[in-house]
């Protein structure tokens, strides 16, 4: 199996201007972004569109007819709120779909000065060890990320530009994803007359989104827990150094409380939402909560059961999360690198007692990720600290992939180590950040 994306994914034109839209197509929900740069290069949020998602299991297209009437629904919302009219988007890729390498790459260079050309010949030695799967198959090649260089073996150069030397050597992070998923999902937007202009590995976008600058730096680990997948990613020294995933989520969570207490999926998310915790109390057996019960309409025949009836079924399966999770990061060899802070995000992280639960199992600090790089356009009569940040329905941490997204399309140096930045393609957002830069 040969890798296709040159093939898959169009070269964008100027037709749509400096417009630029992003898709996050989830378990649990499809949204659409459609932002322009204000005058300082910051992504101001112009649409927005957001569906319940249909016919995606697990991060994986299940039924793209139905995928395809959503993200249609979720476009079409986000272009009449921002008055534009799309026709390439840049679509995230599930952490579960995704296999994480670093490959070392030398080019000698003779005495001369470094030059972004030689930048450029690594990167593309790097796309050229492309990953294979247990099978064999190669993979879809997602992002080509320069980690570090050395010159004349000597370490730590984050910037070679300009420098002289003998024998160049790079540490390039390959991020692929499984070719058939992948696939599948620019097929189906491409059903949508949409162009799929990048894919962005799902836990990259949320660290670019929900991070800081001095967690990218010293170390940390970002953890987007979605209804149907978990997403993990690891920063250190301000670059993307793993990406991987889980096929369990907050769906997971409600199902087992639908199976648990015989109710209705709708009724367990209910329930999820006003009375769960990660951690129980010992106020939990005095209160009693409804269980409608399966094909019981009347509420005189519900069940009446504690409130701790509902946790010791919540309480396993977060525990389970997390220590896959833990699983995951060892068997990276990168934990170390990853430092004793992690970030959680994701539309489950807003579980009460949920980051107790992380820190105890992941011996890290933990805190909870929102979006942070994300704007309103200004409104007359209202001060910028009023604008600053997504509305309110759409800032959450749910939302933190979403808004990852547009930070790599606006701010690409976001998204790669200084001097040497991430060389997928060179698309449309790679254009507008040049121009951000040199005339604003």
């Amino acid at each position: 199996m040969k890798i296709f994306s040159r093939l898959l994914f169009s070269k964008p034109n100027s037709s749509q201007g400096d417009v630029v839209a992003v898709l996050d197509i989830g378990s649990s929900k499809i949204a659409c972004f459609i932002s322009r740069a204000d005058e300082r290069g910051q992504p101001q949020v112009t649409g927005i569109g957001h569906h319940l998602a249909e016919g995606v299991r697990c991060g994986i297209v299940s039924d793209m007819e139905a995928v395809r009437r959503t993200v249609a629904s979720a476009v079409a919302s986000a272009e009449q709120m921002a008055n534009e009219t799309i026709e390439r988007v840049i679509v995230n890729v599930a952490g579960p779909l995704l296999q994480s390498r670093t490959v070392g790459i030398e080019l000698p260079v003779n005495g001369r000065e470094i030059s972004s050309a030689d930048i450029d010949r690594m990167v593309a030695q790097g796309q050229l060890m492309a990953p294979e799967d247990l099978q064999g198959n190669v993979q879809e090649l997602i992002h080509t990320i320069p980690v570090s260089h050395a010159l004349d073996g000597l370490k730590g150069i984050r910037d070679p530009l300009g420098m002289t030397g003998n024998l160049l050597q790079t540490q390039l992070h390959l991020v692929s994803a499984a070719f058939g998923p992948v696939r599948t999902l620019a097929t189906t937007v491409a059903r949508c007359h949409l162009e799929v202009e990048r894919l962005v590995a799902a836990p990259y976008a949320s660290g670019l989104a929900c991070l800081v600058e001095d967690e990218m730096d010293l170390g940390c680990t970002i953890i987007d827990i979605g209804a149907g997948t978990t997403s993990i990613g690891i920063f250190f020294d301000g670059c993307l150094v793993y990406a991987g995933g889980l096929a369990v989520g907050g769906f997971h969570i409600t199902n087992d409380i639908a199976r648990g207490l015989t109710t209705s999926i709708s009724q367990a998310e209910r329930m999820k939402t006003l009375y769960g915790n990660a951690v129980p109390s010992s106020l939990d057996d005095r209160e009693i909560i409804d269980v409608p019960q399966v094909g019981e309409e009347s509420p005189e025949h519900a069940n009446h059961v504690p409130k701790s009836h509902l946790i010791r079924i919540i309480q396993p399966r977060i525990e389970e999360i997390f220590e896959l999770v833990r699983q995951q990061l060892e068997n990276s060899g990168l934990n170390e690198t990853a430092g004793k802070r992690a970030v959680l995000t994701g539309g489950t992280s807003q579980m009460p007692g949920i980051r107790e639960v992380a820190q105890r199992i992941l011996d890290k600090q933990v805190r909870l990720g929102r979006p942070l790089r994300i704007m309103r356009p200004r409104t007359e009569g209202k001060s910028e600290n009023e604008t600053h940040g997504l509305a309110e329905s759409t800032s959450g941490p749910a939302f933190a992939t979403t808004a990852g997204l547009l930070a790599v399309a606006m701010q690409p140096d976001l998204a790669a180590s200084p001097g040497a930045p991430d060389h997928y393609g060179s698309g449309m957002f790679s254009r507008l950040g040049q121009w951000i830069k040199q005339n604003l």
